[in-house]
């Protein structure tokens, strides 16, 4: 028996006991900082547990990715025909060459995949690099079920570790900023995003984290930074040493001109950037083509090949051709369509998720040669929970899965845990997170 169908037959011996327990956990849930946009982080009853062997695997997988991308990032550098495979416009190709003055290729990540606990086997869904979120999600979500009776229970003879994911991270964030030339013993720290998208709860327990390991640390605006006499100031006035930057590539390209400030501090080495631009590489989408491509196959090992083979989904370009040489119109439950440069799941559309063939074809004959992708649709692995917390009335059911890895410097460094009532699991249909443990055995 699994660790939620055990968890289950405890909720069924008492299903009173558990609905009131669940109400009083929404209230101080709503009371927390989970929070995204103004809303609170809807969850389910039963948390996310996975076996020591699981998180071992997940750890051997998420390192491995990361030498491999670190390889395509270093190809990408000294390549200029490499280069062209991923098409960047000038401007975001000189800021990849800049050299950042330290060697970590990707500082921060969260690399989503499709796991499936029973064949311990994967598919990747997106790999997300400075803008990766959700440690907060996972640590408040932590605490509110700690406080429930049936959790209580169920761990009154059970041990299971959860993630730290603030200090940890600023450990790793010093030790790529003291490998710069140009550190500092007490540098001015930086959270730096576009606010008015930003995930505010989390930006201000990284800021007490940097505090607690005795760095003076400002979330700032990017629009508010200024540059002056070969510096980057924050709002405050205050010369930034070391910036943690959450502002997605894609954002920053689209108001490129508006930041000037940042783009040329950063261009003029006045601050140190963490994560450089060096890992937009990754991030783009694009690298599920280029990954399978003949001159990624050249730099990678016979192993490294075989491990993409596995677990990256067959990808293509959204073009005319290859929508009638793949059967694309006719079999659109076994495709999924994708911008190659986006985050939250903007743009995306799978052809499970469309109402009709009519939307469909619709959605095809808009974005087609415009370079977004066609990916292979990847069934989610289901597990059984309950919606307690926001339906005293639920029942249980099956939930789609999406298991998130936090990689910092390379290491993996937690797990974060989503799940979905649809076969698409983001914000725009009906994404939930549970708080995730790894049962010590």
């Amino acid at each position: 028996m699994s660790y939620q169908q055990e968890y289950k037959a405890l909720i069924l011996q008492d299903f009173d006991k558990c609905r009131h327990d669940a109400a009083k956990m929404r209230q101080t849930l709503e009371r927390s900082t989970a929070h995204y946009h103004g809303f609170t982080v809807h969850t389910l009853y039963i948390p996310k547990m996975y076996s020591q062997a699981d998180f071992d695997f997940l750890k051997q997988s998420a390192e491995k990715t990361y030498g491999i991308l670190s390889r395509v990032t270093d190809e990408y550098l000294k390549n200029p025909e490499y280069r062209t495979l991923f098409g960047f416009d000038k401007r975001l190709e000189e800021l990849i060459l800049h050299d950042p003055h330290y060697e970590c290729r990707i500082p921060i990540a969260r690399v989503d995949v499709f796991y499936d606990p029973d064949t311990r086997n994967f598919k990747f869904c997106e790999f997300n690099t400075d803008g990766s979120s959700g440690m907060n999600e996972d640590r408040e979500l932590n605490n509110v079920f700690k406080t429930s009776s049936t959790y209580k229970e169920f761990f009154a003879s059970r041990h299971a570790q959860k993630f730290e994911l603030f200090d940890s991270w600023v450990r790793e964030f010093i030790n790529i900023y003291s490998s710069s030339s140009t550190a500092k013993k007490d540098p001015y720290i930086a959270i730096v995003d576009f606010m008015s998208s930003a995930s505010n709860e989390e930006f201000e327990e990284f800021k007490r984290a940097f505090e607690r390991a005795g760095y003076t640390c400002e979330i700032c605006d990017i629009y508010k930074l200024r540059r002056e006499n070969g510096a980057l100031l924050s709002p405050s006035g205050k010369r930034i040493d070391a910036v943690y930057r959450r502002a997605v590539t894609s954002d920053v390209m689209s108001y490129y001109d508006e930041i000037r400030p940042f783009i040329d501090s950063y261009l003029n080495d006045e601050t140190v950037v963490i994560g450089s631009f060096r890992t937009q590489i990754a991030h783009n989408k694009l690298i599920f083509k280029i990954l399978r491509d003949e001159m990624t196959r050249a730099i990678l090992t016979d192993e490294e090949n075989a491990f993409i083979e596995q677990h990256i989904p067959e990808t293509h370009m959204l073009t005319h051709d290859n929508i009638h040489k793949y059967n694309v119109i006719e079999d659109r439950l076994k495709w999924i369509v994708k911008p190659t440069d986006s985050y939250a799941s903007k743009g995306v559309l799978a052809g499970i998720e469309a109402k009709d063939a009519e939307e469909w074809l619709g959605f095809l004959s808009k974005h087609m040669d415009t370079g977004y992708l066609l990916q292979k649709y990847v069934t989610p692995y289901e597990s059984e929970n309950i919606d307690l917390l926001w339906d005293q009335n639920a029942g249980f059911r099956g939930f789609a899965n999406i298991t998130g890895l936090f990689v910092y410097g390379g290491k993996l460094q937690g797990i974060y845990s989503r799940i979905a009532k649809t076969g698409v699991i983001s914000t725009q249909y009906s994404e939930m997170t549970l708080p995730t443990l790894i049962m010590e055995d």
